[in-house]
């Protein structure tokens, strides 16, 4: 691994993170994308993180939710509504980047989702996400 690969992915990661807080809100407090890239653009993580693939992220899941969730729900035991907001924002972070980042391995879209949801949510969320976004993977 050269040692420009670990610090991008890591401002990815981050990215990732910073996403997963923003749509959490979101989902409590509806607003236009923009005032949530605006909003968590300030917080301390957002200075390491990669505030392009922030932005992307953000912008493409609050305009495609709908049709994210669409594509979510014949993979899920209820409806996404239902779902507890850490582990949506997780699967819709993840679903965002298998259909729209194919660049991405698919591995590495599912690892990073699940290790969201492990540090951030219920105590199995993550197992949840993992079979959910790995049956999306095979579609």
């Amino acid at each position: 691994m050269s040692g420009r690969a670990a610090p991008a992915s890591g401002a990815r990661a981050r990215a990732r993170r910073l996403a997963l807080q923003a749509l959490y809100r979101w989902q409590l407090n509806a607003c236009e994308w923009q005032e949530l890239v605006q909003e968590f653009s300030t917080d301390a993580q957002a200075l390491r993180a990669d505030q392009s693939y922030f932005r992307n992220l953000i912008a493409g899941i609050c305009t495609q939710h709908r049709e994210l969730d669409q594509e979510l729900t014949p993979l899920l035991d209820r409806k996404p509504s239902e779902l507890d907001p850490i582990e949506h924002a997780a699967l819709l972070i993840g679903s965002y980047e298998l259909r729209h980042q194919p660049e991405i391995p698919f591995r590495v879209v599912i690892n990073e989702a699940v290790g969201l949801a492990r540090r951030f949510g219920a105590t199995d969320g993550y197992k949840f996400v993992n079979g959910v976004l790995d049956r999306a993977a095979r579609l």
